[in-house]
């Protein structure tokens, strides 16, 4: 037996968990060379149908040719920050219904084009997009299909409300009951279609590294626009003005007011999810699953003591109270509930864990009460001696 002093390591306890990032963007765009650019330099920096990573945006933009949505997309939002992008170039077809079929993309066995590759990004360049559009391609069937993918990727949606007006908007808005889908109009350019699906891209990323995942992009200022494509009257005390018509409608819409803005909170969520009604709700819902999922992946097929499940539920209070501290959430907590866990299920290595929490909710619409009072004239006269 050796003579001297053993020791051991063992790993109990809460355990520091770090959540994925959910400002990387992912986009879907068309591209043509620029004149003097070969089409085999386009299709080296941006392949058809094929993921690529961006960590540049200015570089990135210079590469992207002159044709198409993706050099204006870029400069979007690389005008709001340099976040992570993933881009996925498209053909470009004239007929609508092909140029639709494009995006939209299919999937082939291994083989993922269009839409469909934003969900095979992770497994090709490391990271999974979870803000996601279509700038300037966005039409319904498109943004449809971007829903769908966004409901796998735990993504949020920014697409363009159709219609020339607000009437047509409002009633565009009702083809969608979707939580991860907020709506905009109008845009921020009269020549650049898609330019404010794109500049809200940006600012998404730009507020979640500054501010978090729990502010809206209601109401911070737009980096480098100049216009917007259509008139919107906006009063604060008016309900019944463009913006209000538009917003009660769940779109958000574009204001300028000491810059130009973005002025709505709400998602697309239909009736029956009044809980997700407001973004910040539906990306905080994003935000604590991957924060669930760094917690209990180190837990997986370990014996299920009682010591490991109570180590489970402090490793994921532990999270949610520095989110809480953080201000990212109102507050949350994991606990074991003995009446949904039967020993039969707990044998089976099936325990339920209950997780609450409540999202900080924008302050959308406080009420102010104005009392005319002549209560302050008390003691008037006796001022005045």
């Amino acid at each position: 037996m050796p003579h001297g002093l053993t020791i051991t390591e063992s790993a109990t306890g809460a355990r520091s968990i770090l959540a994925p990032s959910l400002s990387v963007i992912g986009i879907i765009a068309t591209a043509t060379a620029a004149a003097g650019q070969a089409t085999t330099d386009l299709d080296a920096a941006f392949p058809l149908n094929v993921p690529v990573l961006v960590t540049d945006v200015d570089t990135a933009s210079g590469n992207a040719g002159t044709g198409g949505t993706l050099k204006s997309a870029l400069e979007a939002i690389g005008d709001q920050t340099s976040p992570i992008v993933v881009v996925v170039r498209v053909a470009v077809d004239a007929d609508q219904a092909d140029q639709d079929a494009n995006v939209i993309g299919a999937t082939t066995g291994n083989s993922y084009t269009g839409i469909q590759a934003l969900l095979a990004a992770e497994s090709v360049v490391g990271v999974r997009p979870r803000i996601i559009a279509a700038p300037g391609l966005d039409t319904q069937a498109v943004t449809a299909e971007l829903v769908v993918a966004a409901k796998k990727l735990r993504a949020m949606v920014y697409a363009a409300a159709i219609g020339d007006d607000v009437a047509e908007v409002v009633l565009y808005r009702d083809n969608f009951g979707d939580r991860e889908l907020m709506l905009i109009w109008p845009d921020t350019s009269t020549t650049i279609p898609g330019d404010a699906i794109a500049r809200a891209v940006g600012l998404r990323a730009l507020i979640d590294e500054e501010q978090g995942w729990n502010k809206t992009i209601s109401n911070v200022t737009i980096g480098g626009v100049t216009e917007i494509s259509k008139h919107v009257h906006f009063d604060l005390l008016d309900t019944s003005t463009d913006a209000g018509v538009l917003n009660d409608a769940q779109v958000t819409t574009l204001i300028r007011n000491t810059g130009y803005r973005f002025w709505g909170n709400r998602t697309c969520a239909g009736e029956d999810q009044p809980e997700f009604a407001f973004e910040s709700a539906v990306r905080t819902s994003h935000a604590l699953q991957d924060v669930i999922v760094s917690v209990f992946l180190p837990f997986f097929d370990r014996p299920m003591t009682v010591a490991m499940v109570k180590d489970l539920l402090e490793t994921c209070n532990a999270a949610m109270r520095q989110l809480k501290a953080q201000g990212r959430i109102v507050g949350a907590l994991a606990y074991f509930d003995k009446t949904k866990n039967s020993a039969e299920q707990l044998a089976a290595g099936r325990p339920t864990i209950g997780i609450k929490y409540t999202p900080t909710a924008p302050m959308e619409n406080p009420i102010v009460e104005l009392i005319n009072t002549a209560e302050f004239y008390e003691g008037f006269a006796d001022q005045l001696v």
